[in-house]
């Protein structure tokens, strides 16, 4: 059954604020499809993310009043959680404007950003957006100048001063993910492959590449133990939801492995699979956050992806 049409983010009610941070971050997004958050040590920052490319220049504009807000002169580092271009889009703009900012990814993430291909599917997903979010736009979506100057790997550390943002590979979602941890505060900015909060009692599991590693993921963020989670594409979640979100996670996996594979028993086709996926969890509240073309694009790999397990187990 479908779930019920609803506002994604009315989650916890009008006196909850999922944008009001516990230490001195602040939110610079600039339009749909895409976050940016300002981390402001207490010598340097650093932004986690930069959005769709559509919006490129009203997001440095933000940034930039963000900092002058914090005292603080210039960008240091930019983090990228992975290469999808509504979290990297607006990184040309970046670039410009604070050309001495290193940008920071995974190895896998480099490696990705350097394809003609993944550049020419950014550059066709991104004027997507633009066109539904702002379609009197006539701004071009640069993807030129997409490149990672420091390579990030498990357990590496990022000092900002008194605060420090440690790196958690988190592969599931994509190859390349990646989650952060700012300390001393214990706030944990997951990745998208530990899933997505969009409903009190639902949360979206959008595993493109890899179950297992999805699932290894959720306990490496579990096992963090954190104080405070920013969950991907939502932002906080109240402290009492922490373990009750890892268990909702859980939860909606094994109820898409489950649904998945009734349909694989079924002899669908991945086409036929497709329809019914999106049937069952595409809403339109859901376009003020992603492109249908860009959502069926995902469903149609987390379709694979649980394909690939669940025909895995029945080997073993």
């Amino acid at each position: 059954m479908k779930r019920e049409e609803k506002a994604i983010f009315d989650v916890f009610g009008d006196g909850f604020d999922r944008f009001a941070f516990p230490a001195n971050i602040c939110r610079v997004t600039a339009g749909h499809g895409g976050e940016a958050l300002l981390i402001a040590g207490s010598e340097k920052s650093a932004l986690l993310d930069c959005g769709m490319a559509y919006c490129g220049r009203k997001m440095v504009d933000n940034l930039r009043e963000a900092l002058d807000n914090y005292g603080m002169k210039t960008l240091d580092y930019v983090l990228l959680s992975h290469s999808h271009y509504d979290h990297i889009g607006a990184l040309p703009y970046i670039r410009q404007a604070f050309p001495d900012a290193a940008v920071c990814g995974s190895r896998k993430c480099c490696d990705i950003l350097a394809r003609t291909g993944a550049r020419k599917l950014m550059k066709e997903l991104g004027t997507a957006a633009r066109d539904l979010y702002a379609p009197d736009s006539t701004e071009e979506i640069p993807v030129d100048d997409l490149n990672v100057d420091i390579v990030l790997n498990d357990g590496d550390e990022i000092y900002l001063g008194n605060e420090k943002i440690k790196v958690l590979e988190t592969r599931g979602h994509t190859d390349c993910s990646l989650s952060f941890a700012l300390e001393p505060a214990r706030l944990l900015f997951t990745s998208e492959s530990t899933g997505i909060l969009e409903a009190i009692d639902y949360v979206h599991t959008p595993i493109l590449k890899s179950c297992r590693d999805a699932l290894e993921s959720l306990q490496k963020c579990m096992d963090y133990n954190a104080e405070y989670i920013c969950i991907a594409h939502f932002g906080m979640l109240p402290q009492y939801f922490n373990d009750i979100y890892w268990r909702k996670f859980r939860e909606e996996y094994e109820s898409k492995y489950d649904f998945i594979g009734r349909m694989d028993s079924d002899g669908l086709s991945e086409e036929e699979m497709l329809k019914k996926y999106v049937d069952r969890y595409w809403t339109p509240a859901k376009e003020k956050e992603q492109p249908r073309e860009a959502y069926e694009i995902n469903s149609a790999a987390i379709i694979k992806a649980f394909l690939r397990e669940i025909r895995s187990s029945q080997i073993i």
